[in-house]
């Protein structure tokens, strides 16, 4: 089947031999996300585009990730007119506050606290500018896997050659496949994925196992296998990410 420019990335990722080619196509999504906000193109310049980041905000990791990357003068440009209105917000909050008659509840972090303030503080910790595009990016890769795992013999067979899915996306694929698929087709779906599963994760254990013994003197001369990046291989497909990773920084 003749590639798509929407089908690209997807075909690199499995191409990349990763331990999940969707954790591959997120550090990219992110990685493209934080040249956008804080990259040479100055995007933090453009009032429109500030207006979007004032009202969504930024996560806490996401936040840790744009003081890694650097670019002081945009990180200070986007939190000057955050902050702007969050004080703004806030006051409007403060000014028509009116405190509950107390309880005796049990402590509960559920948005639908009879408190304002609770509630538009966890609206603000929900947000996040690079969240949600990546989200929305994201979905549709998800959407691109489905269209070709049906419609592209050639796919099929490099995910069968893969290395599998971490965890946490192979989740997401069980539950896409629950409306994307036919009845039919989840039967196939399940018979390539589960196996493919098992196999991989006996590999991870493996190669997590033969590090533990290299550590026993009686194997300090013995070859290293592919024991060397066991550990963060190990803890990306249990829960994704790349737990190596240097802090991705601005290129200069």
């Amino acid at each position: 089947m003749k590639e798509q420019l929407y089908t690209i990335p997807l075909n690199e990722a499995v191409d990349a031999k990763d331990e999940c080619p969707f954790c591959y196509i997120e550090r990219s999504i992110e990685q493209d996300l934080l040249d956008f906000v804080l990259g040479a193109g100055s995007s933090y310049m453009e009032a429109d585009i500030r207006d979007m980041t004032d009202k969504a905000g930024f996560c806490r990791p996401h936040f840790k990730k744009m003081f890694d990357y650097g670019n002081t003068l945009g990180n200070a440009w986007i939190l000057k007119t955050h902050y702007m209105r969050m004080i703004r917000e806030m006051k409007q909050q403060f000014s028509g506050f009116t405190p509950g008659k107390s309880s005796f509840k049990m402590f509960s972090k559920s948005a639908d606290s009879s408190n304002s303030i609770v509630n538009w503080i966890q609206a603000k910790e929900d947000s996040c500018y690079i969240c949600k595009h990546y989200k929305d990016t994201y979905d549709r890769y998800m959407d691109t896997f489905f269209y070709l795992f049906k419609q592209d013999k050639d796919f099929y067979d490099k995910v069968a050659a893969s290395k599998g899915f971490c965890l946490s996306h192979f989740k997401d694929l069980c539950t896409g496949a629950d409306t994307k698929l036919s009845d039919r087709e989840k039967e196939g779906f399940y018979k390539l994925v589960m196996p493919l599963m098992e196999s991989n994760m006996e590999r991870l254990f493996d190669d997590v196992a033969w590090m533990v013994e290299k550590f026993d003197y009686r194997n300090q001369d013995a070859d290293w296998k592919n024991s060397k990046d066991a550990i963060q291989r190990g803890m990306q497909k249990l829960k994704g990410g790349y737990p190596a990773d240097l802090p991705y920084k601005m290129n200069k």
